[in-house]
């Protein structure tokens, strides 16, 4: 039993030193030897680059490439803001709901604009716009030109009323994304919570509605 026991204890500690971490000198002489070169050390490599297609060339290579295919792409396509603006005839709808006037009545006119052009600039928000041009261009001008029509109408009825109407509109949207969340409503055919994604929508309307309000009461009180 004796010799049983030093056998099994010699065979384990076999077994142990085969799985033991060798030595850095010893693992600094194995691995001078085992680099490994695409040429085979023989320089008979070639550039990648030049002979991949352009597809394969990164971005703005494969945004180049589907310019030459077809330049009316989706890719690159811009939106077109100014033709937008006059199809649509906004300067007209902003003259006659009375926009310009109705911000002048409530303390918003150049010499004001003057003075907040440094102040755009100091905290950054040219840099930042400048910065994101794509996702200004085509993402935010879109929403608020194509949806101009509708809402001139009711900013020139909340400049009429004031800065509460604002304030109101902010309550009014915060409130609404609360009881989405409160009924736990989901999007029929979907089954996702409607107050997650009004709220992508609400929030902002409810943070911007309070900034114009308080913007437009700071204003007044100058």
């Amino acid at each position: 039993m004796a010799h049983f026991k030093l056998l099994l204890v010699a065979a384990m500690a076999s077994c142990a030193a085969a799985f033991a971490p060798t030595s850095m000198a010893g693992l600094k002489t194995a691995s001078s030897f085992t680099q490994l070169h695409e040429s085979f050390g023989l320089g008979l490599g070639e550039d990648t680059y030049e002979n991949q297609p352009d597809l394969l060339k990164g971005e703005q290579e494969y945004k180049q490439y589907v310019n030459r295919i077809n330049e009316e792409n989706m890719l690159n396509r811009k939106y077109n803001v100014i033709r937008r603006v006059r199809e649509l005839d906004l300067l007209q709808a902003t003259i006659d709901a009375g926009v310009l006037s109705k911000l002048e009545k409530n303390g918003l006119d150049l010499v004001t604009i003057e003075k907040l052009l440094p102040l755009a600039e100091q905290y950054g928000l040219l840099s930042l716009a400048a910065n994101n041009q794509q996702l200004l261009i085509n993402l935010v001008a879109p929403l608020l030109v194509e949806g101009a029509p509708f809402l001139l109408p009711v900013v020139a009825g909340a400049l009429e009323v004031g800065p509460a109407a604002f304030y109101l509109a902010a309550a009014g949207a915060a409130g609404l994304d609360a009881y989405l969340f409160a009924t736990d409503a989901e999007i029929p055919f979907v089954g996702l919570s409607a107050g997650a994604v009004g709220g992508l929508v609400l929030i902002p309307l409810a943070v911007l509605s309070a900034v114009a309000g308080t913007a437009l009461a700071s204003l007044k009180n100058k």
